[in-house]
């Protein structure tokens, strides 16, 4: 508790820490902080993976332009691949970090997306005409960014926010915010992309989402969304994508659980999960699963030429992971890595951008769509000042339907 508390002593000085990360991870009743410097590398086989004593481990943050080592087509904006080499490492009990962290508002202005509704509803009818409508694939991620500018202090900002979601989030994989000294990034993602633990490679395809109008459950919305089309569709085109990827990490075989409804505070999603087993170095692990198919599309070399031509801008860090990768007690690797999405990026000026994105299929429609991406961004946006907190006051209340949608 010492250490967070000098941490956030600094932050509320003006000084910048230097990097760290402060996350939960999979609802457990801690935080863990981890602290050590940054290092920027090309590659995911660069990644330093210490070989020292059980519990050291390195905390690699993963653009989106590194789908480039599979031979796949993107925008490249130069997003650098760093790596937190871990010196320091503590775990905070949940309620001890919620008492540290600040409990402010957090006030950003000037938000918009970089394209309009509108835009963006012209951009997912091209896709639907273009590109599925003629055969080049089953589905497609399109995302869009908000920008807004965060008033005051960002670091204070993003530990705020970091707060709100640890309290208004539930069901997230990981709540984290990660500071490399450059960017901030705060949020609460929630799916696993791959993991691997005891030579058990576990993957976790996360679609479709459910939106309580109001907040209110409604069982009779819900057996509709589970048996739209739109829905059951997704759900098994990006099941058959990872099953692909899991053929290729997990050489012993493995099975399919699920399906299952993963309930969140906002929304409610569908998933499976693959657990299989593996002998493969997880930096390999990393490279032979980017990325995920819920957040590109499939087939998915084809999903990553039409993103390129579609969205005509870099992701940054939307749709990369980040990666916890260590050793466990009797030496073997570890690795533990959740998709970045429902997060937000803060730079040191303050300058806020939280990327959001929505499954494009036959079935959809470009209102749908372009509803969906607002969904998407609700409960990082709440945590920043920018929209409603849930439950009642979600970001659906009016609208009058619950409506289904990718999970982006």
């Amino acid at each position: 508790m010492t250490h967070l508390t000098d941490l956030l002593a600094a932050v509320a000085r003006g000084v910048d820490p230097g990097p760290f990360a402060l996350l939960r991870r999979d609802g457990a009743d801690d935080l863990e902080l981890f602290t050590g410097p940054m290092e920027a590398v090309e590659r995911l086989a660069d990644i330093p993976l210490p070989p020292g004593p059980p519990g050291a481990r390195a905390l690699a943050v993963v653009p989106y332009r590194q789908i480039t080592e599979r031979g796949f087509a993107c925008v490249d904006d130069g997003a650098p691949l760093e790596c937190l080499q871990v010196r320091e490492q503590h775990r905070i009990a949940l309620a001890d970090a919620l008492a540290a962290l600040p409990d402010e508002p957090v006030r950003a202005v000037d938000a918009a997306f970089d394209v309009t509704d509108e835009e963006y509803a012209r951009t997912v009818q091209r896709v639907l005409a273009e590109e599925i409508g003629r055969g080049e694939g089953a589905n497609f991620v399109i995302h869009r960014t908000l920008n807004a500018t965060v008033q005051g202090p960002p670091l204070v900002a993003a530990l705020a926010a970091l707060r709100r979601l640890l309290v208004a989030e539930r069901g997230a994989y990981w709540t984290f915010v990660v500071h490399t000294g450059t960017r901030t990034l705060v949020g609460a993602s929630p799916e696993r992309h791959v993991s691997v633990d005891d030579g058990l490679v576990m993957m976790n395809p996360i679609s479709g989402t459910f939106r309580p109008v109001a907040g209110t459950p409604d069982r009779e919305a819900l057996l509709r969304f589970l048996a739209d089309p739109k829905e059951v569709e997704e759900l098994y085109m990006v099941l058959d994508e990872e099953l692909k990827m899991m053929a290729t990490v997990a050489e012993h075989g493995g099975q399919v659980i699920g399906p299952y409804l993963k309930e969140m505070s906002h929304l409610a999603h569908t998933e499976y999960l693959l657990a299989g087993r593996g002998t493969r170095d997880v930096r390999e692990v990393l490279r032979e699963t980017m990325f995920a198919p819920t957040v590109t599309g499939s087939p998915m070399e084809n999903a990553c030429r039409v993103i390129a031509r579609h969205e005509r801008v870099g992701r940054g860090y939307y749709a990369g992971v980040l990666a916890l990768l260590g050793h466990d007690e009797a030496g073997r690797q570890t690795l533990d890595a959740p998709i970045l999405i429902r997060t937000a990026e803060i730079s040191p000026t303050g300058r806020l951008r939280v990327p959001v994105g929505a499954t494009l299929v036959r079935h959809s429609t470009a209102a749908g769509e372009v509803a969906e991406t607002h969904a998407k961004a609700a409960g990082v946006l709440a945590a920043l000042g920018l929209g409603p907190a849930a439950p009642g006051g979600g970001e659906e209340q009016g609208r009058g339907a619950a409506q289904g949608g990718g999970h982006r």
